[in-house]
């Protein structure tokens, strides 16, 4: 609970931090104050408890979740200075609607009533409608602004209609009184409509196919921060959620569902890794990528029986770092070149080859294979759908795996094997580091996968 307040408070103080001129003290301030924030949240960790009559509950899985979303944002802070320089005079809304973001995202992990767990998802979908359209002098920002607030609009109205029959059915939103009368009652069609237009919602959220057809457009016109946001923060917060609320209280809805979860993931996986292989544009190659990564975690949604907690977030942790690193040098690569086109990083091996390891590892990460943290994910979550008896769609998973390297690959052959001109390419510290933490991370998540499995 301290998390999402303090959280909170500080979005409120960089929001008003403008109006006392504080203006060049609102990011390392910010910085400061996750940091902080992500200690007192590991100071929570083995507490369990509830809160204001249960709407919010302290355990393990929101402890690890939360951190994991201050991470991000202490990454994407740190990566805001030179990302908005000549912005100066909005930087505190930039700032405070991302720490907001966080605040949704922490929310929609630590819910133990139906009525946060909406706040939450709202406070973080609308805080991403904001910073997708945030540059309204741009078109393609302001295209990607609309379609996410349409399609997240839809997709709200959907859960909220979703919820309000599972209040009918249950006649509470607390999720273990809900749990409570789906083991003790027979359920009604009413319950299984309610959970069946929950998990629609969801599906929208983390753009798996057929729902899926906003994200390239919105990830590419939207600012790349932003995106890099919304692939990681948003997606996985999402999923968390999901996961979630699935496994405490509508776990009887899965059995009568998993023929469609089983169909979307297969969907999921075909679309966006054959629509991959097509894309020259390295940021929209990113968003198929991360369609591709939702169709992967929806079998561990799949197997919510076998309790594939630590396997989701152990995915989540690897997804994060590999994409913070991606986006950090696509950034960095589209300043120098001012292009987010692949033929963009052509040479980069040559001119940068600290910079072209990176993205290589990242890349290598993705698309799973030894011994990146990318490689441990996948294994963890098809072990487990193989596990509780879904071999034909692991199969599949695998399959799909494997045509991923083409795309990613093609990334790594423009760094080593094509040539191009020696424009003067320059990198910023703070965006040196970034890369440097978040592939050290990868490659110590992937020596040491036992790291994390503690949920």
């Amino acid at each position: 609970m301290k998390t999402l307040i303090y959280t909170s408070a500080l979005a409120f103080l960089c929001m008003i931090a403008e109006i006392f001129h504080l203006r060049r003290y609102i990011i390392p301030a910010a910085a400061l104050g996750l940091g902080a924030i992500f200690v007192l949240n590991a100071g929570d960790w083995g507490i369990s408890q509830s809160h204001y009559t249960n709407m919010m509950v302290t355990d393990r899985f929101s402890v690890a979740f939360a951190g994991l979303f201050l991470i991000i944002g202490l990454m994407i802070t740190l990566l805001s200075g030179p990302f908005y320089k000549g912005e100066e005079n909005k930087i505190s809304d930039y700032i405070s609607v991302k720490l907001f973001a966080i605040t949704g995202a922490v929310a929609m992990v630590s819910f133990g009533n139906l009525a946060m767990f909406y706040l939450g998802i709202e406070v973080l979908s609308i805080s991403l409608y904001i910073l997708a359209g945030s540059r309204r002098r741009e078109l393609r920002s302001n295209e990607a602004g609309m379609k996410y607030f349409l399609m997240g609009s839809f997709a709200s109205a959907l859960l909220l209609f979703g919820i309000a029959l599972i209040y009918a059915e249950t006649g509470t939103f607390d999720i273990y009184q809900i749990a409570d009368f789906t083991t003790n009652s027979t359920l009604s069609r009413l319950f299984y409509t309610g959970a069946g237009l929950i998990l629609v919602a969801f599906l929208f959220k983390v753009s798996a196919a057929p729902f899926h057809f906003w994200a390239p457009d919105v990830y590419e016109g939207s600012p790349t921060l932003t995106t890099a946001l919304m692939a990681t923060l948003s997606k996985l917060a999402a999923f968390a959620a999901f996961y979630k609320l699935f496994s405490n209280c509508l776990l009887p809805a899965i059995p009568v569902y998993a023929w469609v979860l089983s169909a979307v993931a297969a969907l999921t996986l075909a679309i966006s890794n054959f629509s991959a292989l097509q894309q020259d544009s390295f940021k929209r190659m990113l968003a198929y990528s991360g369609i591709s990564h939702a169709g992967y975690l929806l079998l561990a949604i799949l197997s919510l029986y076998g309790k594939t907690d630590n396997a989701v977030f152990y995915y989540a942790v690897a997804y994060t770092f590999a994409s913070i690193a991606a986006f950090a040098i696509l950034i960095v690569v589209t300043a120098n070149t001012g292009s987010e086109k692949i033929d963009a990083f052509n040479g980069l091996g040559k001119r940068k080859p600290l910079l072209a390891a990176a993205l290589t590892i990242a890349m290598l990460s993705m698309a799973g294979i030894p011994p990146f943290a990318g490689f441990f994910a996948k294994y963890y979550v098809f072990s487990e759908a193989i596990r509780n008896g879904h071999l034909y769609i692991t199969l599949f998973a695998v399959f799909a795996s494997v045509v991923s390297v083409y795309y990613y690959f093609k990334v790594i052959t423009a760094m080593y094997m094509a040539e191009a001109a020696e424009p003067v390419f320059t990198v910023k510290p703070i965006y040196a580091i970034v890369v440097g933490i978040s592939i050290a991370l990868t490659l110590i998540l992937g020596l040491f996968p036992d790291t994390v499995s503690f949920l």
